[in-house]
């Protein structure tokens, strides 16, 4: 296929390459996919597809850059939020995903907020291998130092999350922790894993390997991860923003348990693609 129009988005550089199937159909393959998201190509976190829904403005699928399909995607979704806000001159935007239908909102300083849902801790439905203690794993990881730090508390946030809270993130090498944790045998479906260091109780500084994308800019989802097991051991409040190096995502989890993500995303750009 030659000359594909597309989108190139980012949400404090988590990039993304989008197409709208609501005006021409567009089929890639797992490889055209992982092709496109190849960093000596393109290149982006995530592919995402548009399309047309009856229940809500649109309907979104993500797929990471190894090709595989996930459910969630939080940045992804505020950056489709944004161009449809734009293309449809409003403030105000559904989109359905897998793990729900999405409410995404464009405030006076043009900060896209969007409401992620409800954070899931049955074992399950992270899910996990079996019935366990998803505050404290007692996962081991090493530092670069030769230190033990065990622990790792897991959820999911419309997919599975494994998240650290350590001292400091530069003892951690997380190249090389991040992928045996990803594919950990207690995750059937792999999982997303952040190293958290918390900076005071409204701002915590991350890091994030994403299943299927590895070392990212920023992740929607695991900022959510984050937020949420921190306040659930009393580390945060509620509300915190999330320090990335590309900037800063404010995640509040309400009391009626939805977690709002609100942040900057970039401006559109419209391209071309051969594949």
């Amino acid at each position: 296929m030659n000359n594909l129009e597309a989108y190139k988005m980012d949400g404090l550089g988590n990039d993304f390459i989008i197409f709208d199937n609501r005006r021409s159909s567009i089929s890639l393959s797992k490889d055209q996919i992982v092709k496109i998201s190849d960093r000596k190509n393109i290149g982006c976190d995530q592919v995402i597809f548009i399309n047309e829904d009856k229940s809500s403005d649109a309907f979104l699928k993500f797929y990471n850059s190894d090709g595989g399909e996930i459910s969630a995607c939080g940045n992804g979704s505020r950056c489709v939020a944004y161009l449809l806000m734009k293309q449809n001159n409003n403030k105000k935007i559904s989109l359905k995903t897998k793990a729900g239908i999405l409410y995404a909102d464009l405030n006076e300083k043009d900060l896209v907020s969007i409401n992620m849902g409800q954070p899931n801790f049955e074992w399950d439905k992270i899910p996990l291998l079996e019935k366990m203690d998803n505050k404290n794993l007692k996962i081991k990881i090493i530092s670069k130092s030769g230190q033990n730090f065990t622990g790792g508390f897991s959820l999911s946030v419309g997919n599975p999350h494994l998240v650290f809270f350590v001292e400091d993130l530069n003892q951690f090498n997380l190249e090389e922790i991040g992928p045996k944790l990803e594919n950990h045998n207690y995750f059937p479906e792999r999982c997303n894993v952040t190293l958290a260091s918390i900076k005071n109780k409204k701002l915590i500084k991350i890091k994030v390997w994403e299943r299927g994308a590895g070392l990212t800019k920023a992740c929607g989802t695991a900022a959510c991860a984050t937020a949420v097991s921190g306040a659930v051991l009393k580390l945060i409040e509620r509300c915190v923003d999330i320090e990335f190096s590309g900037g800063l995502l404010n995640i509040d989890w309400k009391k009626n348990n939805n977690i709002y993500m609100t942040g900057k995303v970039s401006e559109i750009k419209k391209i071309r693609i051969n594949i």
